[in-house]
């Protein structure tokens, strides 16, 4: 796998990824029909273009069943969606860490409004995830999930208000409080997790705002998967950058 140079302060290496950088997007496919088979290879590539000409890590969460094909295919961050809070064994049917590892993932999202976990399982998925050398981005809803969540010691704590996911309001547009708030709480909880900022966002301007705001990034999802020109998008989510 190639590398690239990238705009940070710190990174973080570890085996799948040469350059975890500071400042993240990342593109949550979901099970959209436009994010899966050989549409998620466009929005890989995008990605990889983009990400190129632009020096800012730019990762992907692809279906489990497309994360093996675009983590040997395309030069980005391959993160699964989800991982189940079991260790491997009889358990027909749940995902596991080494499961999404061996498929070629660097990273797991956890706790996603639509994969709702309890913080007991948040909490062994995030050990198990750490075990497999995979980063954990666990979503939350507000400041007290975020600071409960801080005590696993996450990778990523992504702050996504459900009302705002798939809408055209970004949270830190409609509700730059939360991200402010949740930030302080988690950094009082563990000062070394990063924030990301979640739910509607699509323009470089909610990046930059929520850069702004203290976080090291954003999770997105259907203003790239669902555009028809994902380069363009993804141009423009990097140009106050």
């Amino acid at each position: 796998m190639g590398t690239h140079l990238f705009k940070t302060e710190r990174v973080t290496s570890f085996p799948g990824n040469e350059i975890v950088k500071e400042i993240l997007i990342l593109i949550n496919c979901k099970v959209y029909r436009e994010g899966v088979g050989r549409r998620a290879d466009v929005i890989a590539q995008a990605a990889r273009q983009v990400a190129e000409e632009s020096g800012v890590t730019i990762a992907i969460a692809p279906t489990f069943t497309d994360i093996h094909r675009i983590s040997r295919h395309f030069d980005i961050p391959v993160y699964a969606q989800h991982i189940d809070a079991v260790m491997p064994g009889a358990f027909t049917g749940h995902v596991t860490a080494e499961v999404v590892k061996f498929a070629g993932a660097v990273g797991t999202l956890l706790n996603h409004s639509e994969r709702r976990m309890t913080l007991a399982d948040i909490e062994v998925a995030v050990r198990a995830a750490k075990e497999h050398q995979l980063n954990t981005v666990v979503c939350t809803n507000n400041d007290a999930t975020t600071a409960a969540a801080a005590v696993f010691s996450p990778t990523y704590l992504a702050v996504e208000p459900p009302e705002l996911i798939g809408g055209k309001i970004s949270v830190s547009e409609a509700d730059p409080g939360i991200i402010e708030r949740s930030l302080a709480a988690a950094k009082r909880v563990n000062p070394s997790v990063e924030v990301l900022a979640g739910a509607g966002i699509h323009s470089g301007t909610c990046v930059r705002t929520a850069l702004d705001l203290g976080t090291r990034g954003v999770l997105l999802a259907s203003s790239v998967v669902k555009a028809d020109d994902p380069v363009r998008v993804l141009q423009d989510l990097v140009s106050k950058l």
